[in-house]
């Protein structure tokens, strides 16, 4: 079979997506990459995929210029001729599945990873693009097989009548490399930790910031990274200016992006990621818990399913740095404990998020297409 995943960035597809591909090229499968141009293009190419470069505009709302996408989408896809077309992201999502269905390609598979900004935002903008969104998801998802990630999204998709029964199937995000993110020895000297995320602000990095002042302000000693760059193509990115003025502040550090996460992790004491963001599955939760760390995220989809509070991490509400900084505090006075709840985010990734667990679901669902 030839099968298409297409996404918005090569970043997503590198950091998400390239061990499915991996999986579906041992297969005997063509698969083909398909995103905008980034810094990524190169790796994935470098791994002897076919990637092709498609432009695509991830904050564009020009009419004219959508309907040229989708046109030149629509080409890309008569062209190649795929059995299967794989979208992750909003906008592919909407603009792959009107070009599957003009390009006559039979077979197609939408993620829904996260319900993101528009879902969550209460800006203005945000709010008129969330009824524009549901419309659309309405009418182009007929027809399709749709992945959900979290049961909440799902859910909303169901009550909302954005998909019907027979169309839907949760695989609960992309897995992780378990035998890559594994536990190591705690790092000797003050407890590090850290938020692994793209910097939004709707990623809680706000709330980071004020809890490790409280934290600091307690004398218990701790240190605070935040470990990701800045998302200029998202609306809720963060200024780098403002991520230099809070490291110049004192109370964290800003690593930025990190290649090697799997030594960031064994680093770390806690993995915190107090989020109001429509997440999917959080990877980054995944990964430290895969790590053997203990967790403390908000309590929202995407997060609560990682984390069993009290269990391996704990959950707290969103927006509120007081709470947060409560909650690092009792797993950083507890050695014991925190031990505990890594040993416990340790066992819980390798039997339910498990990167082998995940693709082989998703080629599950590719094969029962047929």
């Amino acid at each position: 079979m030839k099968i298409i995943l297409f996404a918005n960035t090569d970043w997503y597809l590198y950091n998400y997506r390239l061990p499915l591909a991996e999986a579906l090229r041992d297969e005997g499968h063509e698969v083909l990459l398909l995103s905008p141009s980034g810094k990524y293009a190169q790796r994935i190419q470098d791994d002897s995929f076919e990637w092709q470069a498609f432009n695509l505009s991830r904050r564009g709302i020009n009419p004219l210029k959508e309907l040229r996408t989708i046109f030149r989408l629509t080409n890309v896809y008569r062209n190649e001729k795929p059995d299967i077309v794989h979208h992750f992201t909003i906008k592919c999502v909407l603009y792959g599945s009107i070009s599957a269905r003009k390009a006559g390609v039979k077979h197609v598979i939408n993620a829904v990873t996260g319900l993101g900004y528009i879902f969550t935002s209460s800006n203005l903008f945000a709010r008129l693009a969330k009824h524009v969104v549901e419309f659309l998801y309405q009418r182009v998802l007929k027809g399709s097989r749709v992945i959900f990630q979290n049961q909440h999204d799902l859910n909303y998709f169901v009550k909302n009548k954005l998909v019907s029964k027979n169309q839907y199937v949760l695989i609960p995000g992309s897995g992780v490399d378990v035998d890559k993110f594994k536990p190591a020895p705690y790092a000797e000297g003050i407890p590090l930790v850290i938020l692994p995320a793209r910097m939004l602000w709707d990623k809680g990095v706000k709330e980071f910031v004020e809890a490790a002042e409280l934290v600091n302000q307690s004398g218990v000693k701790a240190r605070f990274a935040l470990v990701g760059d800045v998302d200029e193509g998202n609306p809720s990115a963060i200024s780098r200016r403002q991520l230099q003025e809070w490291q110049e502040q004192g109370a964290i550090e800003w690593w930025g992006w990190q290649e090697d996460m799997v030594s960031v992790y064994q680093k770390a004491a806690v993995v915190c990621l107090p989020s109001y963001y429509g997440e999917g599955l959080a990877k980054s939760l995944i990964e430290g818990a895969a790590s053997g760390r203990a967790l403390v995220a908000s309590d929202i989809p995407g997060c609560r399913e990682v984390i069993d509070d009290g269990v391996n991490g704990l959950l707290v509400p969103t927006q509120a740095a007081s709470i947060l900084a409560d909650a690092l505090k009792n797993i950083i006075y507890d050695s014991k404990m925190m031990k505990r709840m890594g040993n416990c985010s340790r066992k819980k990734v390798v039997y339910h998020f498990s990167q082998q667990k995940i693709i082989a679901e998703t080629i599950n669902l590719y094969n029962n297409l047929f």
